[in-house]
């Protein structure tokens, strides 16, 4: 029997609501016992479940769990089905650890490779990103365990995170920053989203009524709470005014007695608390039909080991292969060198750190997977920064005695971590000199990284044979890496965010990370691969590149129609043909590129994916939907999506880079937008607007008529038009002074008023 959500709401007093709308501790909401209203438990996430053994403790130690990739690594899978696989392992490990809610997925967009949390994000692209967030989510909550997406909104870095004034135009903001939410809020109904710590254009997230209200409620139809960030809250009674119903942590008594006064002095309306009570309870009242806790689920440590495993192994990009080096076969000896090869590097610093339930060594899994083959171990490098030169020279008489070399590098904590941004993108002083040394001496060297987020190789790359990026790869990701070089799997992971040359080539170098309590979004729209397209700027990697064992023809693009409605939308297919001698995955992308639009569009922008698995010489045609929105840009103008009838490319490819078919479609728009007309409109708008044209049309007639012609002066006549397409229409009529009958502000008010708007 469902509870009457309502009727506990009228019985409640105005304390008990005031109080449920803050924690109890530092995971729990309050409980009502009165009313038989229980408490939900949430804990970190997102790459698993990190709940601590005493709930009364902020930090302190946390029960076992599986630790898999972080949110970089999850999304170079391209997998929906994989991730919604793992959503529901988490809400597994949630049940059985009694939490209710796990604070996660991240999808804010990876603005600048440099942000110290990029590991917990998806992409630089929001199509990618929401499609992620929203399968892991459904996961998650077909299972009764509910999701909560973060940080909300525009949260692209460490440095002041808890007070930065992100200032964002309203096209970025739309397009880029709010885009993934959007996405995993429609598909996946979260049952909560975090606010985030920092101001957006100058409020704070925690007290944003546009973005908590306005848009993520009254446009997108979120029907969860918002819950805070730790600590994000200022003003406990407008955030409360603002659509925030969850302030964590607590207890926190003055801030429910802030609210019990703003009521009773009438500072607040109580509607509005008692609306974010029901939110709450409604989500409480469901996360309690999943009974949890011992007794009711065990974790299977052993399959969700396995199923991390998996997910490792589908994110490991190939990015070089020189030589086809690899996979390895029969080596008699094998050079592993690199402090990370037994110290692995599997998940990041700070909240979403876990204790997992085993971590794989990669040396011993090689070990397991290399049946005769020697192996030779170095360090390599230290833990500590600092060059130490003795390491590399041991280092260099293992390679030298190797048929190949495998270089474990991973990034330190020092450089990469929640809680601070990455000076640079680079590698330490002394894992670049073991690179360079290791390959001087043997051309078969490969390296198999470990990071969250791009980072830089030009020092080294064309020395080696062979680069992998292995990612936070999660408590197997051991075993993963020993699969892909051993060929036990083909590698079918490919890059959600481009890897840049250097850091001065990105996007948000000369605003990152801001200054003065403000950073400013000047790349507006052109985040990732679409500013390097704008730029021309060459880069190491693009967004969407990964190598396989095999090789993989596209050919037969078909599309559903040549001309369609915009509300119709369009389904693309291609045939996809392994033409290698072993088994593999594709992921194939679709990009839509506008041919003519009236404000800027980067030039093209992915809005379709596939991943596909073939077996050696099979053919299997990939079919993919893009909706309206695929074509659609946001028009600040008119403050909405807007889709403009003409001609867009649909770009079939392997990366943003590497395109292989394309064919030219006509989209015609059914939308009838409202006229933004005003009094300083340029001509050039009056006319692009239809019924500004139609009113226009006539005076403008008039005018011209009085224009001289002839000679030079009909030739001023044609030169100046376009000149006068860009003036006020008000300014226009000015230049007529007494021809006119009125004013020109009283000319220009009449055509307004034979406008229907």
């Amino acid at each position: 029997m469902k509870a009457d959500i309502k009727a506990i709401v009228e019985q409640m007093t105005l304390e008990e609501k005031a109080a449920l709308c803050t924690g109890a501790g530092p995971w729990r909401t309050v409980a009502v016992e009165r009313l038989g209203v229980p408490t939900m438990t949430v804990t970190d996430g997102p790459h698993g479940v990190r709940r601590t053994k005493d709930i009364a403790e902020m930090m302190g130690g946390s029960h076992p769990a599986t630790c898999f990739p972080t949110a970089s690594a999850q999304a170079a899978t391209w997998d929906v089905e994989l991730l919604h696989t793992m959503g529901e392992a988490l809400a597994d490990e949630c049940i059985a650890l009694g939490v209710d809610v796990i604070l996660g997925p991240g999808n804010n967009m990876k603005r600048s490779p440099l942000c110290g949390r990029n590991f917990e994000y998806y992409s630089e692209d929001p199509y990618l990103g929401g499609e992620m967030a929203a399968a892991l989510i459904n996961g998650l909550q077909s299972k009764g365990v509910g999701a909560c997406l973060k940080h909300y909104a525009v949260n692209n870095q460490e440095y002041q995170r808890f007070v930065i004034d992100a200032q964002v135009d309203e096209r970025a903001l739309r397009e880029i920053y709010l885009a993934g939410f959007e996405r995993a809020v429609r598909r996946a109904r979260p049952w909560s989203v975090m606010c985030a710590y920092n101001r957006v254009n100058g409020t704070f997230c925690s007290e944003h009524e546009r973005l908590l209200s306005h848009i993520l409620r009254e446009e997108w139809g979120f029907e969860g709470f918002v819950m805070s960030d730790w600590g994000a809250v200022h003003d406990r009674v407008a955030s409360l005014a603002a659509g925030l119903e969850l302030e964590m942590p607590g207890p926190r008594p003055h801030r429910v007695q802030s609210v019990i006064d703003a009521v009773e002095n009438g500072e607040l309306d109580e509607a509005v608390l008692d609306a974010a009570v029901e939110r709450l309870l409604n989500v409480i009242f469901r996360a309690a039909e999943t009974e949890k806790g011992e007794g009711h689920a065990e974790i299977d440590v052993e399959a969700h080991h396995a199923l991390a495993r998996k997910v490792a192994g589908e994110a490991i990009v190939l990015l070089k292969n020189e030589g086809d080096l690899l996979p390895l076969k029969g080596a008699g000896k094998l050079a592993v060198i690199g402090k990370s090869a037994k110290v692995p590097y599997y998940q990041g610093g700070g909240s979403s750190h876990l204790n997992p339930t085993r971590v794989d060594i990669p040396l011993e899994e090689l070990d397991k997977l290399a049946g005769g083959t020697e192996l030779v171990y170095a360090d390599g490098y230290p833990t500590e920064q600092g060059l130490d030169q003795a390491l590399i020279d041991e280092a260099v008489a293992v390679a030298e005695q190797a048929e190949v070399a495998l270089l474990y590098v991973a990034l330190p904590g020092y450089k990469e971590s929640e809680g601070y941004d990455r000076g640079d993108l680079d590698l330490t002083e002394q894992q670049v000199a073991l690179i360079k040394a290791v390959a001087a001496v043997q051309p078969k060297t490969v390296v198999v990284l470990n990071s969250g987020s791009a980072v830089t190789m030009s020092a080294w790359i064309d020395d080696v044979a062979v680069v992998l990026e292995a990612w936070m790869m999660g408590q197997a990701g051991g075993g993963a890496i020993a699969d892909v070089l051993f060929g036990k799997v083909n590698p079918s992971g490919k890059l959600a965010e481009t890897f840049p040359l250097r850091v001065q080539d990105t996007p948000s170098y000369l605003n990152f990370p801001g200054e003065n309590g403000v950073v400013r979004y000047g790349e507006g729209l052109f985040v990732g691969y679409r500013y390097y397209e704008a730029r021309e700027v060459d880069v190491l990697f693009p967004f969407g590149f990964g190598l396989s064992y095999t090789t993989f023809e596209y050919a037969n693009l078909r599309l559903s129609a040549k001309r369609f409605r915009d509300v119709d939308g369009l389904s693309v297919s291609v045939d996809v043909t392994n033409t290698g001698d072993v088994a593999g995955k594709e992921i194939v992308q679709v990009y839509v590129h506008d041919r003519e639009a009236k404000l800027q569009r980067p030039y093209k922008e992915l809005k379709g994916f596939a991943k596909v698995a073939l077996e050696p010489g099979e053919t299997k045609t990939v079919t993919m939907s893009l909706d309206e929105r695929a074509f659609a840009y946001y028009n600040p103008a008119y403050g909405q999506w807007v889709t403009e009838s003409g001609e867009f490319d649909i770009l079939v490819g392997r990366s943003s880079a590497d395109i292989c078919l394309q064919e030219t479609v006509s989209m015609e728009s059914t939308q009838e937008l409202p006229c933004v007309l005003d009094r300083d409109s340029t001509v050039q708008e009056w006319f692009e607007d239809p019924r500004g044209a139609a009113v226009l049309q006539p005076l403008m007639d008039q005018m011209m008529a009085r224009m001289p012609v002839g000679g030079d002066a009909g030739a001023l006549g044609m030169e100046m038009m376009g000149f006068i397409r860009q003036l006020p229409l008000t300014a226009v009529l000015g230049f007529f002074g007494r021809e006119l009958p009125a004013l020109p502000e009283q000319i220009v008010d009449g055509l307004l008023a034979q406008i229907e708007r």
